[in-house]
């Protein structure tokens, strides 16, 4: 073996219990199947977990992190309460059972609890904004590395955005949202703002230098210059925006636009962070059929995208990993350009 030590890839967007979709968030095959009719499927699974099965099923997907090649996890977490919508006893049983599989996992983990008002499960709810971050202020008194989420402009007010963007900047926080992942979102959020959701987010505070959006697919001239101007970060998830048939990640656009970009497993159909930074890649080179991309304007990918996953959970550095040269898709490749192989070429099994 010949060892070789590159930065381990920040994975800033997981939702680590629908790793147990993987074979059964593909069984019915209907033609209308969508993102919406997937949902449906998740929300089942999500209605099956306790805290002891939560932390199992974590356990498992943080497991495969580590050995994949990411060295931390963002974990937008919004399985908060029982599958009737009651707290349990401790309010934050479900995400206290998340960090304890990250560490059992030997991976560092920001928790992202996630606000969620309205649709969606019982069990995501909260009542009040204020019961929301009671918990996130529990977390945090508990010596939990924390930042806070909105589940999406649909799944809260606007008056939330604006309360949970005040409590982040009070207390230097990083905050994560998904928006612009679907059309029929946007849709719904003109119809209600008359605004889009990248709009709304700057309307109301939220957008910032310490926010990360989501998938950030159907954006407009107007979403990505409100995005660069207040220098947040886009997280791409290609691996879980392909499955879901989400659509284009427009990658050139946001280079071209400066801003920053992450990446992250989402529903982690697969775990593989060499995986989801060559799609990036690949996609953005069909996007225009052009071999000038992100590779081509950014010496060292990989080390980007792992910054910025550092940079969108307020850590210094995810750590390292080993890479084995020798392995046979890192095998011959010459040592000035071995971090383009890792970006186009490696798989998770070149961890050593």
């Amino acid at each position: 073996m010949r060892p070789f030590t590159i930065p381990a890839m920040a994975n800033v967007h997981s939702h680590a219990f629908q790793i147990g979709l993987r074979g059964r968030g593909e069984r019915s095959g209907r033609p209308e199947d969508d993102f919406w009719s997937w949902r449906e499927g998740m929300y089942a699974l999500a209605e099956q977990l306790d805290p002891d099965g939560m932390r199992a099923v974590a356990e498992r997907a943080y497991r495969e992190m580590a050995a994949a090649g990411y060295g931390a996890v963002g974990e937008f977490h919004y399985v908060h309460h029982r599958p009737d919508g009651t707290p349990y006893e401790d309010a934050n049983a479900m995400a206290i059972a998340v960090a304890e599989a990250a560490a059992a996992a030997g991976l560092k983990i920001v928790l992202l609890p996630a606000a969620y008002h309205r649709g969606g499960h019982a069990r995501f709810r909260d009542a009040s904004v204020d019961a929301f971050l009671a918990r996130v202020d529990d977390l945090r008194s508990r010596g939990f590395a924390v930042g806070v989420a909105a589940h999406s402009v649909r799944a809260v007010p606007a008056d939330w955005l604006r309360e949970i963007a005040a409590y982040a900047d009070a207390h230097r926080l990083v905050r994560h949202v998904h928006a612009h992942e679907q059309p029929r979102e946007l849709e719904e959020c003109w119809a209600e703002h008359g605004c889009s959701p990248i709009e709304l987010l700057d309307r109301t505070g939220f957008l910032g230098d310490r926010t990360t959006v989501v998938h950030a697919i159907h954006v407009f001239e107007r979403d990505i210059a409100l995005l660069a101007h207040a220098n947040a970060i886009v997280a791409s998830c290609p691996t879980t925006e392909g499955n879901l048939g989400d659509g284009h990640f427009p990658a050139l656009l946001y280079r071209d636009a400066g801003v920053r970009m992450a990446i992250g497993s989402d529903s982690n159909a697969i775990v593989d962070p060499f995986e989801e930074a060559r799609e990036l890649e690949t996609g953005a080179r069909r996007a225009r059929r052009t071999r000038h991309a992100l590779l081509a304007t950014v010496d060292d990918l990989w080390g980007a995208l792992a910054a910025n996953g550092c940079a969108s959970l307020g850590i210094a550095d995810a750590g390292t990993v080993t890479v084995d040269l020798d392995h046979p898709r890192l095998r011959g490749v010459a040592d000035e350009d071995v971090m383009r192989a890792i970006a186009t070429c490696a798989s998770a099994d070149v961890v050593a």
